[in-house]
């Protein structure tokens, strides 16, 4: 059985990231039609062994594709996918998008896929792939939760500037040479700056808001008690996160770390005393979440600390979305 993927946003970051992952992990895909705005609607991509004509998105030529497009990865902003995605699940496709558009929305399931995959059973044509900072948490937060259960989360980030997509990265980039930024609101080159996406109302940041609303609806634990302090940092690639959890039940070291190493999609790196320890520059260009710095939090009864880091544009967006539509494959095979 073979299927068809449209990728909305090729020509993009995480576009092109997904371009390299499905090049990769070569999934069974007939036909691939690649989608980008009018400004570069004709460029010629070289992908999967021959040349692809980047088509203009508009509602026409999407529809003129009706009932050819099984699966369509999304990364092309929020606007985009509001009005584009359901154009998609009309013309006949299932939508995996990168966007925050769908995720809080109670009827479009939120996925990681080694934490919750049976919520692609019930997607009715949409399905949200998390914020990157959220995906790398949820893969080592999950196999504890089932083990000790957990009480509260508190997390403080540490992200890469291509979070903020060619733009960040180009602040960066740029300002190594002493040129003011054009994203971001003060110079990120040799400083951090705590505010991610707009700061709302109560004082946090939206980002942190989304880390917290979408633990509890990726782990079906509403009533969790998350806090986060999210900040940019001068890397290019790959968040670092220090994640803080108080556990429900007792806990020890080797029962932490038995939990984490038999866990898919994780990598312990722990062995401080050799250095051993995950960084951004390691993460770089690869699937995995790595996990190290493990430790009793000693101010509480029962919790700990952990050092969480992944590739922000890789697991963080475009291989969580391309295993997901694996995830969607597999299910249309079983029947």
């Amino acid at each position: 059985m073979k299927f068809n993927i449209a990728v909305v946003g090729a020509t993009g970051m995480v576009g092109s990231k997904f371009l390299q992952v499905l090049t990769e992990r070569q999934l069974p895909v007939d036909n691939y039609y690649l989608f980008a705005s009018a400004k570069s609607a004709g460029k010629q991509i070289d992908f999967m062994g021959k040349k692809h004509t980047v088509i203009e998105l508009t509602e026409e030529n999407v529809m003129a594709l009706k009932d050819k497009v099984d699966f369509a990865l999304f990364s092309a902003g929020g606007e985009t996918s509001r009005i584009f995605a359901p154009i998609f699940v009309k013309a006949g496709a299932t939508v995996v998008d990168n966007s925050s558009q769908w995720r809080m929305d109670e009827n479009v399931p939120l996925v990681v896929p080694e934490v919750n995959p049976e919520d692609v059973k019930w997607a009715n044509g949409i399905i949200a792939n998390p914020n990157c900072s959220t995906i790398q948490a949820m893969v080592p937060l999950k196999p504890l939760q089932e083990k000790y259960g957990i009480k509260r989360v508190v997390y403080s980030t540490y992200q890469a500037v291509s979070g903020a997509g060619i733009a960040g990265y180009g602040d960066l980039k740029d300002g190594v040479n002493g040129i003011k930024p054009k994203k971001f609101p003060q110079p990120i080159a040799f400083n951090v700056l705590p505010h991610i996406d707009v700061f709302m109302e109560d004082g946090y940041t939206k980002e942190e808001w989304k880390m917290i609303v979408e633990t509890r609806k990726i782990l079906h634990a509403p009533d969790m008690k998350v806090t986060a302090t999210t900040v940019r940092v001068p890397v290019f690639y790959g968040h670092s996160e220090s994640i803080n959890i108080e556990f429900e039940n007792p806990c020890t070291l080797e029962g932490v770390r038995e939990a984490l190493s038999n866990k898919k999609g994780l990598i312990l790196m722990d062995d401080t005393q050799n250095g051993v320890y995950p960084t951004p520059l390691f993460a770089e260009d690869k699937d995995e979440v790595f996990v190290g710095r493990i430790r009793l939090d000693k101010s509480i009864e029962n919790g700990i600390n952990i050092w969480c880091v992944a590739d922000n544009i890789r697991k963080g967006a475009a291989t969580n979305a391309v295993q997901i539509v694996e995830l969607l494959i597999a299910n249309r095979m079983e029947g």
